[in-house]
């Protein structure tokens, strides 16, 4: 089938201000843009609903693992759940520590000096990759949010642009003429506010609750570190 033909039986008459009638009127540069932040849109949305399951299954995660940890289980039998599973936030920065003390016991050194300062590293190194983990593809929103605007209007811009050339070489000002040109070169930038509106406001959102979620594990990291140096100190004064 010629797509011509396809093209042409889809589009709307002159006129027709159906969103369908104002993508199949405009010029294909508008077009172009108008695909692109439809797809940054779905993308954006993609990444939304994939990051609220995380930051929600993440919350509950850390929550648990404090619930379990501050019960008065012996670390070394939290030690052995934990560490048989995949561990993350909290859970992650644990069995990181203990297993560099249970790397260092089990070598047999005779000294414990610089014990606590190798734990605090390894925890560190694990909070940072947690906080990577949330922070994944929110850069993407932030691009949408901050880029959108901008390429809705380069397709508004142009847009206006073919409809005053369209006008000059008809020699027609009249309102029902120059308004079906005016308002698919407006629907690029409509678009572009579709794209970007929410990807600021849940990008804001996830940004908050990343901040939140880290200085928790922080807190975790920094009371777990108080703990393992006072039994640090005890072995090393028995």
């Amino acid at each position: 089938m010629n797509p011509d033909v396809v093209q042409t039986a889809l589009a709307a008459p002159p006129g027709s201000f159906s969103l369908l009638a104002l993508f199949w009127q405009a010029h294909i540069v508008v077009k172009i843009v108008m695909i692109g932040l439809v797809i940054a849109s779905v993308w954006c949305w993609a990444i939304i609903i994939d990051k609220t399951l995380l930051f929600a299954r993440f919350a509950r995660q850390l929550d648990s693992f404090e619930n379990v940890f501050w019960s008065g289980q012996s670390l070394e039998q939290l030690y052995q759940q934990v560490s048989a599973r995949e561990a993350h936030g909290m859970a992650a920065l644990f069995v990181a520590a203990m297993r560099e003390w249970k790397r260092t016991y089990e070598s047999g050194v005779k000294t414990l000096q610089g014990l606590g300062a190798r734990i605090d590293r390894v925890m560190d190194v694990t909070l940072a990759r947690e906080v990577d983990r949330l922070e994944r593809r929110l850069l993407v929103l932030a691009t949408v949010g901050s880029a959108a605007p901008f390429i809705g209007l380069f397709g508004t811009v142009w847009g206006i642009m073919s409809a005053f050339q369209a006008i000059a070489a008809s020699k027609n000002t009249n309102l029902a003429v120059v308004a079906p040109g005016i308002a698919e070169a407006l629907f690029a930038t409509a678009l572009g506010l579709l794209a970007a509106i929410p990807a600021v406001m849940f990008y804001n959102k996830f940004a908050s609750q990343v901040t939140r979620l880290t200085i928790r594990m922080e807190g975790f990291s920094d009371e777990f570190a108080a703990i393992l140096s006072r039994q640090i100190d005890e072995r090393s004064a028995a």
